[in-house]
């Protein structure tokens, strides 16, 4: 397509994937969706759907996270059109770029696929990108009573904050200390209470850490994740093949039809006592008494929209030496071949950390994640993205276990 041309859109369901090339030098990319009313801005902070803010609360936009495949990346979307609220009349589909400006990110395009057989519907390429770091890519708009695709290639030289504010969200970035206030000569009289005002919405954090294969650690304190509780997101799902995704998943899918991933961590706490969370046996582990590390639940076919999730709770971090968490096939797939899967650790208080996981070209069914340790009373994450083969015998988790030296004994534990 070219810029400005417009196309319909004959599905209720499409998924909507920026698309660039990487490599040196290339600055990360990532995709978001502004849901707009009639007045051409958002109804609230709420329509804005980001890596920090993945489902909107209508469930018509959810943000999937990207997706690695030799040397391009894509972030994707997906949007349920037949859920959208008759108050939203357009969606805005954009992509920012972190650590330099899209003159120096080559490939950049917006593909909208049908999300029912992978077909492509629409297509456009940005090719005359210089100093922007944030694109309006296209837009997802109705007319008469019908959706169609259009697209813009609008840049923005100040980033996702400056395009996000000009469409009505309120954004929190860190700013500068004011001034102190010089002392008052005299004493100064207290004005009686006033009632308190109700609390307005917290703004919009944009801030994000993505872990690299160049830059694979992160210090938690550094990032304002001191205290609180911090989740840790596993979110997946499967490529088609052919006519759609174009991945190997039909060599990987055994002939279970559901697809069940297991999200479970190994811990070792500093008095030496070592241990697992996952689903099976029921060691769904504990919050707010050891091993500060509690499994929320088991996403046994992808399809929550959540994922699957681990707490791990920071206000016990010094009882904490060392945290693994890993993910294991429990059944409907014999490896991660043909799977995309994204991590995310959200601090309570603090930046969140995501990474995607690596093509997988193994047989592998049990994937190291990241591996958290406790560095002299803070906390550093690192990327590990790490698939392993367990040998004839041996399970997913004494695999893990076996590669990391946690030393323990293994019984089989059913769910």
């Amino acid at each position: 397509m070219l810029k400005g041309a417009n196309v319909r859109v004959p599905a209720d369901s499409v998924r909507v994937e920026v698309g660039w090339r990487t490599g040196p030098g290339v600055p990360d990319v990532d995709a978001s969706a502004l849901l707009l009313a009639s007045s051409g801005r958002v109804r609230s902070d709420d329509d804005l759907v980001f890596h920090n803010q993945a489902h909107h609360a209508s469930g018509a936009v959810r943000h999937e996270g990207k997706s690695p495949a030799g040397g391009a990346v894509t972030d994707t979307l997906a949007v349920d059109l037949a859920r959208v609220e008759p108050a939203v009349e357009k969606i805005v589909v954009a992509a920012s770029a972190d650590g330099g400006d899209f003159g120096r990110v080559p490939g950049l395009c917006i593909r909208v696929l049908d999300a029912a057989d992978g077909a492509e519907l629409a297509r456009f390429d940005s090719r005359d990108a210089t100093v922007e770091t944030a694109f309006v890519l296209g837009e997802l708009y109705r007319r008469q009573g019908a959706w169609k695709f259009r697209a813009v290639g609008q840049g923005y030289d100040s980033g996702l904050a400056g395009l996000a504010t000009d469409f009505g969200i309120t954004v929190d970035e860190p700013q500068a200390p004011s001034p102190s206030a010089p002392a008052p000569a005299a004493p100064v009289a207290t004005p009686p209470p006033r009632p308190k005002p109700r609390p307005e919405p917290r703004p919009v954090r944009l801030s994000k850490v993505t872990l690299t294969k160049e830059a694979p650690t992160v210090s938690l304190a550094k990032q304002g994740g001191t205290s609180g509780a911090m989740r840790v997101n596993l979110n997946w799902r499967t490529r088609r093949q052919s006519g759609g995704w174009g991945s190997r998943l039909s060599r990987a899918l055994a002939p279970q039809t559901g697809l069940d991933l297991d999200l479970c961590a190994l811990y070792e706490l500093t008095d030496g006592s070592k241990g697992v969370v996952q689903a099976l046996g029921s060691a769904f582990g504990s919050l707010h008494r050891p091993p500060y590390v509690h499994l929320d639940g088991d996403d046994r076919t992808g399809a929550v929209e959540t994922g699957e999730n681990l707490t791990i709770n920071l206000d016990h971090k010094e009882r904490l030496r060392r945290v693994l968490i890993f993910v294991t096939i429990y059944e409907g797939a014999r490896s991660f071949a043909g799977l995309h899967a994204t991590v995310t650790l959200t601090p309570q208080h603090g930046a969140p950390v995501d990474f995607s996981l690596d093509e997988c070209d193994l047989p592998s069914t049990v994937c190291a994640l990241a591996l958290i340790t406790n560095d002299g009373g803070d906390l550093t994450v690192r990327r590990e993205s790490r698939f392993l083969v367990p040998e004839r015998g041996v399970s997913p988790q004494r695999t893990v276990d076996q590669a990391y030296g946690w030393g323990m004994r293994w019984t089989p534990g059913r769910k």
